[in-house]
């Protein structure tokens, strides 16, 4: 799984590591504390709204360190002898032994799938045997090291068969740890949806081993919490978090490490929900569990996220106050030119922009660009393309829309165009068609718009309110070009996802709702036209009152419309000329807001 992601942030995750236990109990703790330690959320914002995973180097296998290419010498074993029951048990530790040696990966898979070969051979009468379970999950292992995710997958898929949960823990662990692991696969290969489903499976079967309050219960509903934050899904996150902090209340000391993890990643999840001020409360918790334990670079990342709080509560005293407390640590503990000094530079330019103070903003941001241009050794380049999408949003923000794509544009180039990538790329492609919009550059927008909907529909996220929002602007440079049914059929999508998501009265979703109204009036379809605008003035007089000017607006297309049916039901369609100019138009001025509520900066 990959590391935990904000809303607005990116940051990288662990590699999968090939691991090999002994016995199931060992795997499930040594797997519970791999992920607990390697996705402690750390608030932060950027403005890309999308998930990422860092970039996996791929081992090349049939080279040394020399770079001398090895010549590989299968052993020699007859295919034969894979029927003696000794040989299954042998040819493991081989492989684990290679692994272990840092021998070549190829070796030690040709040893683990042979040995795969002979449990499934010699327990041909019991098929249910866990070190055939074992051995699949090494050869899934070796195969991840490999970069070879997709091979990886229907080895786990048999793996998790293998294992009979009705007969006792040790079954009941492995078929925990084969769920994980394939969960762990399909998050590289950017499969969000599959990946949850994972997770959620094998939950399900350690809380039937071990009970709903075993600490290492805690561990993956965390885990779980994290993959659901990622993937949107924030309901399902905050019943997690929840049910994550009660364990811990049972087991932990009061402020412990693990309840101050816990809080943070509460926090993500109000935060993106809108909730600031309980967001806040889960932060000051944390931030005191860290003082108390002397962690002073979490503290000073607490600080930032704290910062950011008071930021969108407008309370911009107390932001600079957190900013600048995070930033006098991180500059005494990383160094001036750490990416850590950067991003809350990037902070304190956005607050200024925010406050009209335009020229301490673009200094600031001019300071975070120095550190990201000549980046300190061992930043990634992740770190990197984040920090230029946050200063891009900002450029974007003060009018500056050719500057910020630039930096989108460079941002785009530091990242493989690989499975668990793709959402981050969907991410900053969706804000270059933000960009290409309000420049003028429409078809550029629209295939902008088109590749992130592509890389949001394989990554799973096809049913986030962020997907829904991307669907409406593409929707709008599609109404730009005259690819009127085009349009039509994006704003129906995105209507569809909002009201699911966000409801039918959300902003959001009243948007979409004008967005469709004017476009099936412009194909002639009046009579939708109207029965929608009827639901939007309906549904915007009770929210916001008859003298809204939002309202009036409404008010005067349905009369308008009305008077149309009414004279005549076989009119010729209306000219795009209204659609352009009342919805295209508004649109263009709100792109900023509309986009600013799903993780970019207004």
């Amino acid at each position: 799984m990959p590391g935990l992601v904000s809303v607005k942030t990116p940051p990288g995750s662990t590699p999968l590591r090939i691991h090999v236990s002994d016995e199931n109990q060992e795997e499930l703790s040594n797997s519970n504390n791999r992920r607990s330690t390697s996705r402690t959320p750390i608030p932060k914002r950027t403005s890309s709204p999308s998930p990422s995973t860092a970039s996996r180097s791929r081992p090349s296998p049939g080279t040394s360190s020399g770079g001398k290419k090895k010549i590989e010498k299968k052993p020699e074993i007859d295919e034969t002898a894979l029927d003696n029951p000794d040989l299954g048990p042998f040819l493991l530790k081989q492989a684990r032994d290679t692994i272990a040696s840092g021998d070549s990966p190829i070796k030690a898979l040709d040893f683990a799938i042979r040995a795969s070969k002979s449990f499934e051979r010699c327990c041909s009468d019991e098929p249910r045997n866990l070190e055939l379970a074992m051995s699949l999950h090494v050869v899934a292992a070796i195969y991840c090291s490999l970069g070879r995710f997709e091979e990886a997958i229907p080895v786990l898929e048999q793996a998790i068969k293998v294992p009979d949960v009705t007969k006792g823990s040790d079954h009941s662990l492995a078929a925990f740890s084969g769920y994980m692991q394939l969960g762990d696969t399909h998050s590289m290969l950017g499969q969000l949806d599959r990946s949850i489903s994972c997770y959620d499976s094998g939950l399900k079967i350690q809380i039937e081993a071990l009970g709903e309050s075993d600490p290492r219960v805690a561990e993956t509903c965390r885990y779980l919490a994290e993959a659901n934050v990622q993937a949107m899904q924030f309901d399902q996150a905050e019943v997690l978090c929840k049910q994550t902090l009660e364990i811990h209340r049972e087991h932990s000391a009061p402020a412990s490490l693990e309840e101050a993890a816990d809080r943070r990643l509460m926090a993500l999840v109000c935060e993106a929900k809108g909730d600031y001020e309980s967001a806040l409360e889960h932060l000051v918790l944390a931030s005191m569990a860290m003082i108390a334990a002397g962690q002073d670079n979490e503290i000073a990342a607490i600080d930032v996220g704290i910062g950011d709080l008071y930021l969108s509560l407008s309370r911009f005293d107390e932001a600079v106050f957190a900013y600048q407390k995070a930033l006098t640590v991180f500059k005494s503990i990383k160094g001036d030119n750490h990416p850590s000094v950067a991003s809350v530079f990037v902070r304190l330019a956005d607050l200024y922009y925010k406050t009209g103070k335009f020229r301490e903003s673009k200094s600031y941001c001019e300071s975070a660009l120095r550190i990201y241009t000549k980046p300190v050794p061992g930043t990634t380049s992740e770190e990197i393309a984040g920090g230029l999408t946050e200063i891009s949003a900002i450029y974007e923000a003060v009018n500056e829309p050719e500057e910020a794509l630039k930096l989108l544009q460079k941002a785009m180039k530091l990242l493989d165009d690989t499975p668990g990538q793709r959402s981050t790329i969907a991410g900053i492609e969706a804000q270059m068609g933000v960009m290409f919009y309000m420049v003028g550059r429409y078809s550029d927008a629209r295939n902008s718009f088109e590749s992130a909907v592509t890389k949001l529909r394989a990554s799973g996220e096809k049913k986030s309110a962020f997907f829904g929002v991307v669907l409406n602007q593409m929707g709008l440079a599609c109404v730009q070009l005259y690819k009127i049914d085009e349009a039509a059929e994006l704003f129906e999508e995105a209507r569809g996802i909002l009201e699911q998501e966000c409801g039918p009265f959300d902003p959001e979703t009243l948007g979409v709702y004008s967005n469709l109204a004017a476009t099936y009036d412009a194909m002639g379809r009046v009579e939708d036209a109207i029965e929608i605008l009827e639901h939007i003035l309906k549904v915007r007089e009770e929210k916001l009152g008859t003298a809204n000017p939002d309202v009036d607006d409404e008010k005067k297309r349905l009369a308008e419309l009305l008077k149309e049916a009414g004279r005549s039901r076989n009119k010729k369609a209306k000219s795009l000329t209204n659609l352009l100019d009342s919805t295209s138009q508004r649109m263009k001025k709100e792109v900023n807001k509309r986009w600013s509520g799903l993780g970019f900066k207004s």
